[in-house]
């Protein structure tokens, strides 16, 4: 496997660290926008 540079790439601390951020903030918003799927599911039902 090819070396690549870039924010994601190798086994540094930083990049171990923005790869946690990255994945923490895709778990909340996914779990805001199921949230606000669900509602609007709601509203669109009644």
């Amino acid at each position: 496997m090819p070396f690549t540079p870039g924010p994601y790439s190798g086994v540094s601390t930083l990049a171990l660290v923005a790869r946690a951020s990255a994945f923490g903030v895709g778990v909340v918003y996914g779990s805001i926008k199921l949230s606000i799927l669900k509602e609007s599911a709601k509203d669109f039902m009644m």
